[in-house]
């Protein structure tokens, strides 16, 4: 099986569903989401909305600000693109 490592690419936008819903589901802004990460609130649009890909390094740092560890983001995202929303 190939991986599509596009930004445009189904399991991308559905990574990108769930950055933004698990913040949101924390009561967290962009804005306070930025001051925890030492970014701007630009550069936290820019990754939710898929004009700036997030590696995996930045990934850690998203999970620990929102308190959410990566395992139970991982099962989130298994859960997105198993629906067929993606």
């Amino acid at each position: 099986m190939a991986i599509r490592t596009s930004l445009h690419s189904k399991d991308y936008k559905a990574f990108l569903r769930v950055l933004r819903r698990v913040r949101e589901e924390a009561g967290i802004t962009q804005v306070e989401l930025a001051e925890r990460l030492r970014q701007t609130q630009t550069y936290v649009s820019k990754c939710e909305r898929g004009q700036r890909r997030v590696d995996v390094v930045e990934f850690r740092g998203f999970c620990k600000q929102l308190n959410v560890s990566i395992d139970d983001f991982m099962a989130k995202l298994d859960a997105e693109i198993g629906s067929g929303r993606s």
